[in-house]
């Protein structure tokens, strides 16, 4: 079949790596003018997690690139360390950036995908044939499928399924992150400040020579353009006014950084992830929030088991059916797991800071320390997976397509 993947960031990627694997030809259509790199880091563990990387061929890729995080430490005001948070409990079994995760995928997909970058689907139009697709620009075209792996707030969600308020569940949080200097000296660890409903981190990246920070702040939900950068920063620094430690210099700093990210904290949930010819991927489909860990890694098993079911079916509506029955209490389970964390990340009172703080004290000695890793792991592993015939049918591969921008 003709499928066009909408999203060039983490899950559409995956999935073309093993549709192209299955013979099939892959178009994938991203808004944005290049890769984006960037973003914050992005972590896998478990069984399933690895096993999927394993049989990409990209594991060992990701371990070479991998942040090699040690401790996050919180701090107060004056930055002296109070308590810390071990590794095993953030970063999982192997931690990314994820820009550095979707160049490896883009690297790996490149010679047998069509990129089109700065364009996005405008209109989708199915008939008992195919779905004629309308661009932002250049000509309409037909494909054999549509999946939307264009995250929490993706546009062919909105065409085929309806508003993206009937399907998100605001968690009450907002994140902002961006790459910035590792001026603290930072030494493949992180600093943490907490003040009630807030906390501003810093962390180093890319071997010490830079440092992510990370702000969250609970608010009701806000209204704003989702594409004006300025708004949100704007947003953010109203949010964050008063915060001391490193906030007040690394609020300047955002300004000139060029990876800015601001979102609300949300959960996907969907009753069905197809309609049609239409599928759903990753965010788009089931967004487990940030706060779960499990987003990144339950996008890439998603990917795997809906090629699966693609190549095990050869018709599309038996094999979203397949999809769904495989992954659905999956995603329940990893939804689970980002439930009600935002209380204790960011704790609302003065209060449950003191009593977080003291806890995080006691962690280091605290038996339920590494039960926690291991139930982080158990939930990242819920998913029995079948081994499923991926290699290319017989005859012609399919013929590498160019990459490039849409004119």
């Amino acid at each position: 079949m003709d499928i066009l993947i909408s999203g060039a960031s983490v899950a559409g990627p995956a999935l073309a790596y093993w549709l192209n694997r299955s013979g099939h030809s892959t178009t994938i259509v991203e808004r944005a003018a290049a890769l984006r790199e960037g973003g914050y880091s992005v972590d896998f563990r478990g069984d399933a997690h690895l096993t999927v990387l394993r049989k990409m061929g990209i594991l060992g890729e990701i371990q070479r690139q991998q942040t090699n995080m040690g401790a996050m430490w919180n701090v107060n005001e004056a930055g002296k360390k109070l308590s810390a948070l071990p590794a095993d409990l953030f970063a999982g079994d192997v931690e990314i950036l994820r820009g550095d995760l979707a160049k490896i995928l883009y690297e790996l997909t490149r010679d047998h995908t069509e990129y089109v970058f700065n364009n996005s689907i405008a209109a989708l139009d199915e008939d008992a044939d195919g779905v004629t697709v309308t661009f932002e620009r250049g000509p309409s075209r037909r494909f054999d499928l549509v999946v939307g792996a264009d995250g929490l707030h993706s546009k062919v969600r909105e065409l085929a399924f309806g508003p993206e308020k009937e399907f998100i569940s605001y968690l009450g949080l907002y994140c902002a992150v961006f790459t910035t200097e590792n001026y603290l000296g930072l030494d493949y660890s992180g600093h943490a400040y907490n003040t009630p409903g807030k906390m501003v981190a810093l962390y180093s990246s890319r071997q010490n020579t830079e440092a992510k920070a990370m702000f969250w702040f609970g608010s009701p939900e806000l209204t704003y353009d989702r594409h004006d950068t300025r708004r949100q920063q704007e947003l953010l620094e109203q949010a964050m006014a008063g915060v001391g430690w490193e906030a007040p210099r690394l609020l300047r700093d955002m300004r000139r950084a060029d990876d800015f990210y601001f979102d609300a904290i949300a959960q996907v949930r969907m009753d069905r992830w197809s309609n049609g010819r239409v599928g759903l991927l990753g965010d788009a489909a089931w967004c487990p929030s940030p706060l779960s860990g499990m987003g990144t890694g339950l996008a890439m098993v998603g990917a795997y088991v809906l090629a699966g079911e693609l190549a095990a079916a050869r018709d599309h509506r038996t094999a979203f059916a397949g999809y769904d029955a495989a992954m659905r209490d999956y995603v329940l389970t990893c939804q689970k797991s980002g439930e009600g964390v935002s209380k204790f990340m960011v704790p609302e009172t003065r209060f449950m800071r003191w009593f977080m703080n003291q806890n995080y004290k006691l962690m280091p000695y605290l038996p339920f320390t590494g039960l926690m890793a291991r139930t982080a792991r158990k939930t990242a592993g819920a998913i029995t997976l079948k081994d499923y015939d991926l290699s290319r049918p017989a005859g012609p591969a399919p013929r590498p397509r160019p990459s490039g921008r849409a004119s």
